[in-house]
């Protein structure tokens, strides 16, 4: 039980993330089939629709803009403040994450890239979490763009319209509106938190500020 409660955080996202992705696909499977249905083709099957280029769609394209999100959220809380917010750095004083890790080379602790990585490999190390976030989302990007010119093509084909290729779809207003759509919420959550926790308060969430802290005290 204890090594439950001490991963408990990162667990329950996961299954949640699970619960709902099994969710995406069997909802989506129905829908898929009610649209063939509605143009006389025959109906896929559970493992058909599973590896088709309408579930990859759907999956990535929100992939895509939740890394990116998260990836730009990490660069912005490291250089940008908002007086009040839990969300910020402190506004006039370092934060512990300032520290220069090259004055922690011989912490026994310390990560192995920080006591013994060259200057290059800690320097990736220092900013790997953004560096992750950035691949993943342009790695989404990319696999959003590939499954949705199948799913585009393949419903230009219903339709007696023509296919399109990866780079043809990325020039289509349905590729970006698909990604602004996703885009812009993500960044109105963003903002939602950052300005929330600056009146508002949840007793014991790390994302919150003590309830009985001043609106003017940033968190950080």
């Amino acid at each position: 039980m204890r090594w439950i409660r001490l991963r408990a955080l990162l667990t329950a996202n996961l299954v949640l993330f699970l619960l709902f992705l099994v969710g995406l696909l069997l909802t989506g499977h129905a829908q898929e089939n009610a649209e063939l249905a509605d143009h006389g083709q025959p109906s896929q099957s559970l493992g058909q629709y599973v590896v088709s280029s309408s579930f990859g769609e759907a999956v990535f394209e929100n992939w895509e803009s939740e890394f990116l999100q998260m990836g730009m959220y990490v660069l912005l809380t490291a250089y940008l403040v908002q007086k009040g917010s839990a969300e910020s750095r402190p506004l006039d004083e370092p934060a512990p994450q300032d520290e220069d890790p090259r004055e922690h080379r011989d912490d026994r602790d310390a990560p192995w890239p920080v006591r013994h990585g060259s200057e290059a490999l800690l320097w990736l190390y220092e900013n790997s979490l953004a560096i992750a976030f950035g691949l993943v989302f342009l790695l989404s990007f990319w696999l959003h763009a590939v499954t949705g010119a199948a799913a585009y093509s393949e419903e230009q084909g219903l339709h007696g319209g023509e296919a399109v290729t990866t780079w043809g779809y990325l020039q289509t207003s349905q590729f970006w509106y698909e990604s602004f759509q996703n885009w812009q919420s993500e960044f109105l959550a963003v903002a939602a938190i950052v300005g929330g926790s600056i009146y508002l308060r949840q007793r014991r969430s790390a994302q919150s500020k003590p309830v009985h802290a001043p609106h003017s005290e940033t968190g950080g």
